[in-house]
C-alpha cells in the first residue's frame, strides 16, 4: 500500500507543479505527517522532490523529471478518463483505486497532450450526485470488508458466503457460486448461482461476506451485459402485475410510460388529454406511478387503485386542511 501511495504522490506533483503537504495529505486521505515520511523516503530513494517555503511554498519535482507513455491517443486516454465514472468505482468500493488510476492514465500522456486530455475530461460529466431538480441519488452504504469478499471471490472464482437480508425477511446466510458485479444508477448487484438457479443479490442488503477456498461453479466465460438483460426481463415479466386505464396529459405522457412495464393502448380524446392501458410491475408499482403525476393524470380503472389515490390525497388535504 505503502508503494502505491509513493507512486501516487509523484504523480500529483508531476501533474500539480508545487503542491503543499496539507493538500496531498487530503488527495492521498492520510495524515499531513504520513505525507512528510514520505517525501523524506522519496527523497532518500534519488527521487528530486524539493521543498519550497513561503506563502504559497510547497512540495515540488525538478523540472525534466518525467517519463511518457505515448501508447494512448488523444481519443483514447478522453475515453479512459470519462469511463472512470466514480459511481460505479464507488459502488464496488473502488474508489480510491480509481482516483490513483485516473493519476496514472494522466501521467502517462506526453507533456503537450496532458492538458489536453484532462481539459477536455473537464467537459464531461456522469452520473452527477443531483438532477435538475437537485434531488439527490442516495448513495448506499455497503461496508468496505464485505465489498473487499465479494470483489476478491467473483475475481478469483471462489464460491462467497454472505449474510443475507433479503427485504421482507430476517438475514440468513447463504453460499453462492458468484458471476459477476453490476452497478446501475448508483446501486451495485452481485449476479450468482444458488444450487445452480441464478440469483441476483443487492450488495447493500449483505451484512457480511466470507470468501471460501472452493472453486465457484460456473462458466469460465460469461457475458454480462447478455447475463443482466436477461434477468432484467424476467423481473419485469414476474410479480403480480397490474393493468391500468389511465388520462394523462400530453406533456407528462413520457413520465407515465417511462415507468410502465409496457403500453397495451393508447388513443387521443377530444379535450386532447391521451387515454392509455399500460401494464405495471404491481399494485404498489401502479400506485406509485399515477400518485407522481398529481392532477396531470387520471387513474380510470381498476377502482382500487382510484380508492387508494383518492385516499391518499384525502389524507394528505386533512393534514394541510388543519391549523399548523
Amino acid at each position: 500500500m505503502r508503494a502505491d501511495r509513493l507512486v501516487s504522490l509523484v504523480l500529483l506533483l508531476r501533474q500539480h507543479g508545487r503542491m503543499s503537504a496539507t493538500a496531498l495529505a487530503r488527495e492521498l486521505e492520510v495524515s499531513t505527517r504520513t505525507v512528510l515520511r514520505d517525501i523524506e523516503a522519496l527523497s532518500a530513494a534519488g527521487v528530486p522532490v524539493y521543498a519550497e517555503r513561503g506563502r504559497h511554498g510547497g512540495f515540488a519535482l525538478l523540472p525534466g523529471f518525467q517519463t511518457e507513455l505515448t501508447g494512448l491517443n488523444d481519443d483514447e486516454a478522453l475515453a479512459l478518463l470519462a469511463a472512470g465514472s466514480r459511481r460505479g468505482a464507488q459502488a464496488f468500493g473502488l474508489g480510491p483505486a480509481l482516483a490513483s488510476a485516473m493519476r496514472k492514465v494522466v501521467d502517462a500522456l506526453p507533456e503537450g497532450r496532458r492538458a489536453t486530455a484532462a481539459g477536455a475530461a473537464r467537459r464531461l460529466l456522469i452520473d452527477p450526485e443531483t438532477d435538475l431538480l437537485a434531488r439527490r441519488v442516495a448513495a448506499e452504504e455497503i461496508p468496505e470488508t464485505v465489498l473487499a469478499e465479494v470483489r476478491r471471490a467473483v475475481f478469483a472464482g471462489h464460491r462467497l458466503r454472505i449474510r443475507y437480508a433479503a427485504a421482507g425477511q430476517d438475514p440468513k446466510w447463504r453460499t453462492v457460486d458468484p458471476v459477476g458485479l453490476v452497478t446501475v444508477g448508483g446501486q451495485g448487484y452481485l449476479l450468482a448461482a444458488r444450487s445452480g438457479a441464478e440469483r441476483t443479490y443487492r450488495l447493500s442488503r449483505m451484512l457480511a461476506a466470507e470468501e471460501l477456498a472452493e472453486p465457484a461453479r460456473r462458466p469460465d466465460r460469461v457475458d454480462l451485459d447478455r447475463a443482466w438483460r436477461e434477468r432484467t426481463e424476467r423481473f419485469r415479466a414476474g410479480g403480480d402485475q397490474v393493468t391500468v386505464l389511465a388520462r394523462v396529459a400530453p406533456a407528462r405522457r413520457e413520465d407515465l410510460v417511462g415507468t410502465a412495464l409496457a403500453v397495451l393502448a393508447e388513443e387521443a380524446e377530444a379535450d386532447g388529454r391521451l387515454r392509455l392501458e399500460a401494464t405495471f410491475q404491481d399494485a404498489r408499482h401502479a400506485e406509485w406511478a399515477l400518485w407522481q403525476l398529481a392532477e396531470d393524470a387520471e387513474a380510470l380503472a381498476p377502482q382500487w387503485l382510484r380508492d387508494s389515490l383518492r385516499d391518499r390525497a384525502a389524507a394528505i388535504a386533512a393534514r394541510y386542511g388543519a391549523p399548523s
